[in-house]
C-alpha cells in the first residue's frame, strides 16, 4: 500500500469530472487499499479518488473512530434525496477550513464495492452528508464551493498565504 498526495484547493485539477469505473480489476483495489490508507493517515472520514488526482468515479469512507467501518463507492449516483440538513464540514483537499453547508438530509444512493458488487444504500445524518461531499468531489465540486462567494475568496487568500510560508 501507499499514501497518496492529496490535492490542495485551488488546484484545478480538483475541478475534473471523474469518469466512470469501466471494469474493477486490481488496478482499482490498489487504488481503493491506498485511499483507505491515505485517507486513515489524514485522519479523514471521506476520500474522493479526485482528491488524489485519479479521475475515476471511485470514494471511501469509514465514519468510524476504530476504522471498522470501511465503505467502498464506485461509480455511485445519488437517486434519491429528501429533506434539508446543515453542516459544519471541512475536506482534506482544504485543510484547517471548516464551514457550514446546507444539504439534503437523507439520500438513497446506488455504487458498486470493490468486488464489483452493485448495492443501494439509504443514509441520512453525518453518512449523507459525507456521501454527497464525497459525490461533489466527482463532479469537480468542492464544499467550499457551496459558500458565498466572499467566503470563497478570503478562503483562497488564506491558503495561498499558507502555501507560500510552507515553501
Amino acid at each position: 500500500m501507499a499514501l497518496l498526495n492529496i490535492l490542495q484547493y485551488p488546484d484545478e485539477r480538483l475541478h475534473t469530472v471523474a469518469r466512470p469505473v469501466a471494469k474493477i480489476d486490481g488496478r482499482i483495489q490498489t487504488l481503493v487499499k491506498d485511499m483507505f490508507e491515505t485517507m486513515y493517515e489524514s485522519r479523514g472520514i471521506g476520500l474522493a479518488a479526485t482528491q488524489v488526482d485519479v479521475h475515476e468515479s471511485v470514494v471511501v469512507m469509514d465514519l468510524t473512530e476504530d476504522k471498522s467501518e470501511p465503505r467502498v463507492f464506485i461509480n455511485p449516483v445519488i437517486i434519491e434525496k429528501d429533506g434539508e440538513t446543515t453542516y459544519e464540514e471541512g475536506c482534506l483537499s482544504v485543510p484547517g477550513i471548516y464551514d457550514t453547508v446546507t444539504r439534503a438530509e437523507r439520500v438513497k444512493v446506488e455504487a458498486l464495492d470493490e468486488k464489483g458488487e452493485k448495492f443501494t444504500l439509504e443514509a441520512d445524518g453525518l453518512l449523507a452528508i459525507c456521501i454527497q461531499h464525497e459525490l461533489d468531489h466527482l463532479m469537480g465540486k468542492v464544499f467550499v464551493e457551496h459558500l458565498s462567494q466572499l467566503k470563497q475568496n478570503r478562503i483562497k487568500a488564506k491558503l495561498k498565504k499558507r502555501q507560500k510560508h510552507n515553501l
